[in-house]
């Protein structure tokens, strides 16, 4: 694993993204910014109606969050980011090529619940599934590690910093 990392901490919305990433910021001592803050104004209106996004609406958002995170190349930085799929990802590594994912992962269940509690987001619960549906999980060939999201922030911190030993060379 590179050092400083550059990470990508992804999942479904109401995963945990930006929790972990602001932990793992606050552990690692690395700047964190959550992607949704890049996502222009018609993405996040089309969302707000029940709308999922589009290819054509992600290419630019995930460029953004892309040059974003190669910015922080020689510091390391944190970015919460859904992800969903490998050509996603493969998008955001256009920009960094060393960048590690951490996929927040747990049942539809969970998630809805958390998301139904949830009042403060543009991302209605009723697009949760077209998430799951859209879900390509990090492959055997993509720097990364699967984390349960339904641990405290401690026990998933932990988890990911003792992945992270026994992968550095």
């Amino acid at each position: 694993m590179p050092e400083p990392p550059q990470l990508v901490v992804m999942g479904v919305s109401g995963s945990g993204k930006t929790t972990i990433g602001e932990a793992l910021g606050e552990r690692l001592d690395l700047r964190y910014s959550d992607a949704d803050g890049f996502h222009p104004d018609a993405n996040v209106e089309k969302m707000r109606a029940g709308q999922p996004l589009t290819d054509d609406d992600r290419w630019p958002w995930l460029d953004r969050v892309g040059q974003w995170l190669a910015t922080y190349e020689s510091s390391g930085a944190i970015v919460s980011c859904s992800a969903l799929r490998l050509a996603y990802r493969d998008r955001l590594r256009e920009h960094v090529p060393a960048a590690v994912f951490v996929h927040m992962y747990g049942p539809v269940e969970v998630v809805r619940a958390r998301k139904e509690r949830r009042r403060d987001h543009f991302m209605p619960p009723a697009l949760l599934q077209s998430q799951y549906d859209l879900l390509e999980p990090l492959g055997n060939d993509e720097q990364g590690v699967t984390l349960d999201l339904d641990q405290p922030v401690p026990a998933i911190v932990g988890d990911y910093l003792a992945w992270a030993a026994r992968t550095r060379p």
